[in-house]
This record gives C-alpha cells, sequence and structure tokens, in this order.
C-alpha cells in the first residue's frame, strides 16, 4: 500500500507539472442525447445535415430543467450511436463529422466590456441557460439555476482544490489560463452584487499561488483573495472546503447560498468567462488521462466530445497488454468504472484514470471502525450496508441520514477487509428515493 501511494503521488506530481498537450481537431465528435441529470432528450438534427460550431442540435430533460445541447464542431451529422458515458452507462450519441473549418454558429458573437457592465442577473441566468454551462468539476448541475437564488450571496467561493489523486486538469487551467478563471469569477461577483471572491488552493502549490497572485496584479482593486486550504481529501468537498478556505460552517442539508456563499469551480468560471465574453458554450475542456496502466500519462486540451480511445492512442496506448485493465471515468474515488474504452470525453469529464488491475478479496467485517473513523460526514457506513441487505427501507430514509453521504469512497478506501462499501451507499441513496 505505501509503494502504491508513492506511485500514485509521483504521477500526480508528474502530470502536474506538464503543459497542456492539445488535440483539439479529431475526426469525428459525440454529443450525448441525454445525460445522468437529463433522462429524456430531443434531437433537433438528423442524418446528412450541415451544423455549425456551437449550433443547438437538441434539449435535454431533467426532473425540473432543461438544456439546449450543441455541436461542438462544424461539420455533417452522420449517424446515431451507443457510446459510455461519463456515468458509466451506454448512452446514444449524435455522430458528427469535422470538417476542420470551425465555422461558428450565428449566435456566437463578441461582447464589449461596456455591454457585459450593463448586464443584469437575468440577463447572466439566460446566457448560461442558452450556452448550456454546467458545473465542469464534475458535478454538472446547471450554472442558470444557481444564478437564480434569492438568496443575498456576499462570497464568490472558486473550488481550486482539485483534491482527489490523479486529477491535474484545474490546476493546469489555473496555470495556464489565470486570467479566464479571475475575470469569470469577477462576472460572477458582478452578477450577485457580491462584495468579495474567494479562490481556494491547496497550500502545497506555491505554483498556483504564485501565478494567480501574478496575474492579479493585472486587476488593480479587484476584491480577490486567495486562500490556501489543506493538502488532504477530501478537502475538495464544497462544505470542507468552506469550513478551512472561509472559516463557515455548513450544516448539514442547508445549502452554502443560506449563508451567503456561492461555490464555482475553476473550470466552470473560466466557461463562465467564456460564455459571457463570447456568447459561446463550452467547446473544449482539460483532461488528464493517467496511471500506471498507459505509457504517457498526458494533460490534454480536448474538444467535447472526442473519443477517448483516441486519447489513449495520443498517449502510445497501453503499457503492460497482457493485463486486464481498470478505467475510472473521473476520479480514483468518486468515478465512473468503464468495462471498455469506448467512452466520449463530454464537458463534466475531468479525466480518465488506467490502471493494471489488482484483484482484492472481500473479507468479512472486522468491526475495526476504519470506516466511521474516516467518514467526513459522520455516518455510519457498516450499518447502511446491514440495512441495503436487509432492505430496511425505513432505517435508511429516517435513521442512517444517507442524504449526507457525498459518496466520496473514504468507507471503501479504508476498509481493511476491501468490503464496497461506497456502493452500498450508492443503492441506499437509491432506495431513500
Amino acid at each position: 500500500m505505501i509503494a502504491k501511494t508513492r506511485q500514485i503521488a509521483n504521477i500526480r506530481r508528474l502530470t502536474n507539472s506538464l503543459p497542456t498537450v492539445r488535440y483539439v481537431n479529431p475526426e469525428y465528435v459525440y454529443i450525448a442525447i441525454t445525460n445522468a441529470r437529463c433522462g429524456q432528450g430531443e434531437c433537433y438534427v438528423k442524418v446528412g445535415d450541415k451544423v455549425k460550431m456551437g449550433q443547438v442540435i437538441g434539449l435535454r430533460k431533467g426532473p425540473f430543467f432543461e438544456q439546449p445541447f450543441h455541436s461542438t464542431v462544424s461539420g455533417e451529422v452522420v449517424g446515431f450511436v451507443k457510446k459510455f458515458h461519463r456515468s458509466g452507462k451506454l448512452t446514444e450519441f449524435v455522430q458528427i463529422k469535422n470538417d476542420m473549418q470551425d465555422t461558428e454558429d450565428e449566435s456566437i458573437k463578441e461582447r464589449t466590456d461596456e455591454e457585459i457592465a450593463k448586464l443584469t442577473r437575468e440577463d447572466f441566468v439566460e446566457i448560461t441557460k442558452n450556452c448550456s454551462l454546467v458545473g465542469l468539476g464534475g458535478s454538472s448541475f446547471p450554472t442558470y439555476i444557481k444564478f437564480q437564488t434569492t438568496d443575498p450571496i456576499d462570497t464568490i467561493c472558486i473550488n481550486g482544490v482539485e483534491c482527489e489523486p490523479y486529477l491535474s486538469a484545474d490546476h493546469r487551467m489555473i496555470m495556464e489560463h489565470p486570467r479566464r478563471v479571475i475575470q469569470g469569477s469577477l462576472y460572477a461577483l458582478q452578477a450577485f452584487k457580491a462584495k468579495r471572491v474567494v479562490i481556494c488552493i491547496k497550500k502545497k502549490y506555491q505554483d498556483l499561488y504564485d501565478t494567480l497572485t501574478a496575474e492579479l496584479t493585472q486587476f488593480p482593486g479587484a476584491p480577490v483573495e486567495i486562500h490556501r486550504v489543506g493538502n488532504y481529501y477530501p478537502q475538495g468537498w464544497e462544505i470542507e472546503m468552506i469550513k478551512t478556505g472561509l472559516g463557515i460552517k455548513v450544516p448539514a442539508g442547508v445549502l452554502p447560498a443560506k449563508l451567503g456563499v456561492m461555490v464555482f469551480n475553476v473550470s466552470t468560471v473560466a466557461g463562465l468567462w467564456r460564455a459571457i465574453k463570447r456568447n459561446q458554450p463550452v467547446m473544449k475542456r482539460n483532461f488528464t488521462l493517467t496511471g500506471d496502466g498507459i505509457k504517457t500519462p498526458t494533460n490534454f486540451r480536448l474538444r467535447i466530445g472526442t473519443s477517448l480511445t483516441e486519447v489513449i492512442a495520443q498517449c502510445g496506448g497501453y503499457i503492460n497488454e497482457d493485463k486486464n485493465k481498470v478505467l475510472i471515468l473521473g476520479g480514483p474515488m468518486m468515478g465512473a468504472n468503464l468495462v471498455r474504452d469506448d467512452a466520449v470525453i463530454t464537458k463534466t469529464c475531468t479525466s480518465c484514470i488506467i490502471l493494471d488491475e489488482k484483484p482484492e478479496v472481500e473479507e468479512p467485517c472486522v468491526r475495526c471502525g476504519s470506516c466511521v473513523y474516516s467518514c467526513p460526514a459522520g455516518l455510519q457506513p457498516v450499518q447502511i450496508m446491514q440495512a441495503v441487505k436487509n432492505n430496511d427501507k425505513d432505517s435508511i430514509k429516517n435513521k442512517l441520514n444517507i442524504k449526507s453521504c457525498i459518496l466520496c469512497g473514504m468507507c471503501s478506501y479504508t476498509c481493511t477487509s476491501k468490503i464496497h462499501l461506497t456502493e452500498y451507499c450508492r443503492k441506499a441513496k437509491k432506495l431513500a428515493m
């Protein structure tokens, strides 16, 4: 375990320091018709249609919201195919052949600083809704809904912690595009009429602190602060980040907005900058492909809709091809396992981790308490497991506080018996619905 932990740390340091490689012109892109938050979708295009970059090609429908989806290239619709989504589910995608021209839809247009200064909160809602901006740290929560809050917001808190092992996409976003992060944060400040922006990063990343501090000299008088928080997991959980970064304790079940705090991921505010400045949806994103199962761990700038298979090839392919691989889309603690690499990079994909499979045998629980001590939400994972096995919906709903579980994976990670407790927590959440 110690050797493995060191290996993870070395890979993380490696990808943090690697510059981003641009791979933004794949021959085909694949755009999902539905996603984890929107179980229904309507497609506006058919095979043979010509589309432009940024053109609305369909509408996804969620339980309380709708979101348009866009073509990320200009080209021709050539088919509808099934591929794996970041949720781990097989999903229908629109396949578009890239004409390599990047002909923009007429809706994409530059706004002047004077025009932006006049935008109201309602304008921000409309722009982010039309651009389908969502939480790009992986939450995929629609940004326009955040702008609809009626709670007075004092602080815009930017999550640059990226606390899961292996991940470095947000790290490279800050290092390479600090102006977008800061300007996007100030747009959020404007929308909410907040008093300050606080960007949270880990203490150990001096390079991020230096980069942001240097860039802030270009924004004299801007109410932007950089707070350095703990170097541990799950420091990126917004409740923990708000506690350590702002000194505010958010009670269970209470939204941070009720306490005057609105949280955005760094990649999300970079996307907000593009939506406000150019009226453009997210067309590309930073993405980390890493792990001991591929030849060259790499940070990428990818076109949304790129096939994961192509990205793996760009890294030189698999190492030790005779060994079975574990593919995790997202972070190793909270990501989704894939059964094969026929997946697509959507706008909320932060990374893919490819590891050589090392089978582990699950053993009976020894009541050591490791899962309880490690749970950041103060839950009882073994009791949750037993309730799931007994189909005890009453205990799950009313006694075990399963709604507070963030599926961080700590209970599984620390379990001395190698029990997949997080999976039981995931099942308990479904039973509690």
